[in-house]
Order: structure tokens, then C-alpha cells, then sequence
């Protein structure tokens, strides 16, 4: 799975961070609030957007293992870093940084998760965690994750799942036939076999309880707009085209949603928080 862009990614950012459930994220925080270290891998990592959103969280040191097919994305997130950090330190073994108090060592990983999933997982992580992934994938390997995570006993958390919540403004007629063909859309292959989208969430609860785990859920939509207005447009061409792939819509029907002027936009998420019991 690839082709998410470097300038995607830092766009939508922001809203991300914004975003994220506050219950889950102080949750994730209380597990962890006795520790002084902690061992971390981040699937799908892209530009390392999930590392900065989450490490304040985490306990003093952290020990951060990003992971992505993508060798163009790893190489942003490693100079991403970079500048992010109080200050770094860069190395053959990956970067050192200090921020916010806190003392983090970065190393990078290119994986297919697919075949390389008990790799990039390691050999026993404290915390595995994701952003915005496993809509993208599949239900039989959702449930191949959950066992494998269980059988490290490590804490999941992941942010911004889809959850099928789409509004657009202003609304149009054809919304609901256009977001029914988005959600077509999202459910054929990404490279996992066909994909679970909008019904990950719940895929992601059922596998881990099944595994024992106790699954706690938070709602983190992106509530876009007029100050998101470069991000809601390219939401809205990414759907448009996303639509017109399925051939589920007709054609005159999707120039004319196009031609409308959006002005904002609420697209649903689920964070997911699953903890041994």
C-alpha cells in the first residue's frame, strides 16, 4: 500500500492532531503513567505525523520503531523530525531527539505488512499504534494483526479509523448516492485483499476482543471549515475521482457535484484503544 503524498500528509496534519479523542488519548496516557520507558511501533507511519501527535502522552523515554512501505515517506518523516525536535542527533541506527522534556530514539523500518508483519512488529513492544490505516485494510488480515499484537501482549492504540460519517456543505441531492460509491470504492483492494472501510472500526473491536483484550472506543472527526478550506477541497476532488472509478454514478451527475463550491465538511473517525486484560 502507497501513494499517499509528503504534501497530503503535512495538510492534513493539524486537523488530525486536532481531532484525535481526548478520552482515548488521556486512557493511553494512564496505562502508561507509572513507566519511566517505553518501546513503541508505528505502522504505516508516513511522515511520522502519529509519533508527534502521541509522544507527549508517553512516558519520559520512548523507544519509537516507524514503519512504512513507502521509502519516500520514511525519508520525509526522518528530516520531518528533524526539524521538529528541541534538538537530534542522527546516526546509522536511525535519530535521537529531545522534545518537550521528553527523550526519544527514532528507527526506521521499510516493510510490507502483508509479509512482514511479525518483523515489523518486533519482538515484544510495550505500545503498537497507527493512524489512518485500517480502513485501508482487510478484514482477515485486521484479525491476523489482533492475534499477533496478543501474542505480545502489547497495547494497541490507533487513531482515525473511518467510520462511514460523511457530511458535505453545502449538501447537495446527490450526496447520498456519491458517498454510497465512495464507500464502494473504499471497500475494493489497497493491497491488503478488499478492504474493510467504513466497517474497520468495528472489525478492529470484535478482532481484539475475541483476542481478550478490553476495547475502548472514542469518535474523532474532522470537523472542516472555512479555515480548512484547502483541505476540504482537496477532500472533495479526491472523492469525486474516488466516485467516478466505481462507475456507480453517472458521469454528468458527478461534474455537477463537483461544480459546487464547498465550504466545509465532517468526515467520521474512531479511535481504538485495546489493552490485555
Amino acid at each position: 500500500m502507497s501513494g499517499f503524498s509528503p504534501e497530503w500528509l503535512a495538510l492534513r496534519e493539524p486537523v488530525d492532531h486536532r481531532s484525535r479523542s481526548s478520552d482515548i488519548a488521556q486512557a493511553l496516557a494512564a496505562r502508561f503513567q507509572k513507566r519511566q520507558k517505553i518501546t513503541v511501533v508505528d505502522l504505516g507511519c508516513g511522515t511520522g505525523s502519529n509519533l508527534r501527535a502521541t509522544m507527549s502522552l508517553l512516558p519520559s523515554e520512548q523507544q519509537w520503531t516507524l514503519v512504512d512501505f513507502d521509502e519516500q515517506l520514511l525519508a520525509v518523516a526522518k528530516r520531518t523530525l528533524m526539524d521538529w525536535a528541541d534538538r537530534a542527533e542522527a546516526d546509522a541506527d536511525g535519530l535521537l531527539l529531545d522534545k518537550d522534556g521528553k527523550r526519544i530514539a527514532v528507527q526506521f523500518q521499510r516493510a510490507d505488512l502483508n509479509r512482514d508483519l511479525d518483523s515489523a512488529l518486533g519482538l515484544k513492544p510495550d505500545l503498537v499504534t497507527a493512524a489512518a490505516l485500517f480502513d485501508l485494510c482487510s478484514p482477515a488480515f485486521i484479525k491476523a494483526f489482533a492475534r499477533a499484537v496478543a501474542a505480545r501482549r502489547a497495547v494497541f492504540c490507533t487513531v482515525l479509523t473511518y467510520n462511514g460519517i460523511q457530511r458535505w456543505t453545502p449538501r447537495q441531492p446527490s450526496d447520498g448516492a456519491m458517498i454510497a460509491a465512495f464507500h464502494a470504492h473504499q471497500m475494493t483492494d489497497k493491497g491488503f485483499g478488499s478492504s474493510a472501510g467504513p466497517t474497520a472500526p468495528a472489525h478492529l473491536a470484535d478482532a481484539f476482543r475475541l483476542s481478550g483484550y478490553s476495547v475502548s472506543e472514542g469518535e474523532s472527526p474532522w470537523e472542516l471549515s472555512a479555515g480548512n478550506i484547502d483541505l476540504v477541497r482537496n477532500l472533495a476532488s479526491g472523492f469525486a475521482d474516488a466516485v467516478a472509478e466505481t462507475g456507480k454514478v453517472d458521469t454528468k451527475t458527478i461534474d455537477a457535484w463537483r461544480r459546487v463550491v464547498r465550504t466545509g465538511a465532517v468526515v467520521g473517525h474512531t479511535d481504538t484503544l485495546a489493552t490485555p486484560a
